[in-house]
């Protein structure tokens, strides 16, 4: 895969800081057990490993390999990282059928569920036993949950992010509109969003809007659960969608009115030539909601300043888990190569050099508070809140069906979003149509 220069020149100042690092003495980490072969030699061979994201999380991959590349050049890494999550999972999804899935992929706990369900993943718990270098309680244990399946830990999550607020310093100040904090309501957020909405064209096109963001299940979820309502009957054995619960309606009302009646937000044709992450990165909007995975790209942003803060809250605070793990399928003909290649990443190590480049919330408990992941240096400041958010967390549900019902509810609140149909309207169809997706 060709490099830009930007990508190759972050990669080598990794691998330099890792040089440094071992100059200083560092111990290097030792090969565990289970991933020695036969000889006593540490693994060789060819693995492949898939992922997606843009060109800043690319770099990201790329510094990963290049530290393991010191660690063990016996094995070679080769990567795939496709730039759209669907293609991405569409891919994922005919490799497996064709029988020729990648040794190691990075998913995200709302779409793995397809494949544990199907016995196509090889577990990895027992690895990580027989390693002796990874520890169920070194990590945080809501990621663990969301990557364990009847019971067994399938995939090793390498973070613990959340649904947070990015907003953009500069404007709040300029147009003299508190910065968000730590108590603020749907109220304040709502008005926030008002004050920030301005110069409103004859054509219904804005010069700057005080919000930008995905109409979607993840993105509302939160305001489901700080109104109170519920996304299914039981969160750790669902059986039903539960959208017509009535506080589930009346936040999903709410969060559609941003738009449809508040107007704080890109109308339809604004929203498809630019989506939130580009918009909030030109200046055209004040605010937009995302995880922790946007940050290396947002460190590109050269005309502001911004940082992060918790989402509003109602009746109670809440908040989505933002999870990847990687993965191993259970076809991988070279497993011994590619948990070597796991293990690493997943370890202090690895972690530190995806905290520092910005990509994660450490799953591990003491690279997520160290300065690795905290140094303030770099934005957001406030890096600390994805640590104070954890007990706030809650999980999307767990269901091998969730990716399709994600896409369905998802497509039912975009349409009510831009005014094809009304809130409640849209709500009782994507209840419906979920169900009976779950039914099939």
């Amino acid at each position: 895969m060709t490099s830009s220069p930007r990508r190759s020149i972050l990669a080598c100042l990794m691998t330099a800081l890792i040089v440094v690092q071992g100059c200083l003495g560092r111990p290097a980490p030792s090969t565990s057990t289970v991933s020695r072969t036969t000889t006593g030699d540490a693994p060789a061979g060819d693995i492949s490993y898939s992922a997606f994201g843009d060109a800043a999380e690319l770099a990201v991959f790329e510094a990963l390999i290049d530290a393991y590349r010191q660690r063990n050049p016996r094995v070679t890494v080769n990567l795939n990282v496709v730039p759209n999550q669907n293609d991405f999972m569409t891919r994922l999804s005919a490799a497996f059928t064709a029988g020729s899935p990648p040794d190691v992929f990075l998913i995200n706990y709302r779409r793995y569920g397809q494949f544990a369900s199907k016995g196509v993943l090889e577990p990895l718990e027992d690895w990580m036993v027989r390693g002796g270098k990874l520890h169920k309680e070194d990590f945080f244990e809501l990621p663990l949950k969301a990557f364990t399946w009847n019971g067994k830990l399938q995939c090793i999550p390498q973070n613990q992010s959340s649904l947070v607020v990015y907003y953009n310093r500069d404007v709040f100040t300029k147009y003299r509109v508190p910065f968000p904090n730590e108590s603020w309501t749907w109220a304040d957020f709502l008005n926030t969003a008002r004050a920030l909405t301005l110069d409103v064209d004859d054509d219904g096109t804005t010069d700057l809007h005080g919000l930008t963001l995905e109409p979607s299940i993840i993105r509302a979820a939160p305001f489901i659960w700080q109104h109170g309502g519920r996304i299914v009957d039981d969160e750790d054995a669902p059986t039903r969608i539960t959208l017509d619960d009535p506080k589930t309606v009346e936040a999903l009302v709410y969060f559609i009115r941003l738009h449809t009646f508040f107007r704080v937000s890109p109308n339809e044709a604004e929203y498809k030539a630019e989506g939130p992450d580009s918009r909030f990165m030109t200046g055209k909007a004040a605010m937009t909601l995302n995880s922790r995975r946007v940050v290396p790209e947002f460190r590109t942003i050269k005309g502001f300043s911004w940082d992060v803060a918790a989402l509003p809250s109602d009746e109670q605070k809440a908040t989505t888990l933002h999870s990847d793990a990687y993965c191993i399928a259970a076809s991988s003909p070279n497993k011994v190569a590619a948990w070597d290649f796991v293990e690493f990443t997943i370890g202090p190590e690895g972690q530190e050099i995806t905290a520092r480049l910005g990509r994660t919330v450490p799953s591990l408990k003491a690279v997520a508070n160290s300065p690795a992941f905290l140094d303030p240096s770099l934005p957001p400041a406030n890096s600390r809140l994805f640590l104070d958010l954890a007990p706030h967390l809650r999980l999307l549900p767990m269901l091998a069906e969730w990716p399709s019902i994600e896409r369905i509810v998802s497509e039912e609140i975009e349409s009510a979003f831009f005014g094809a149909q009304s809130a409640r309207d849209s709500i009782a169809t994507a209840n419906r149509r979920a169900n009976d997706q779950l039914k099939r």
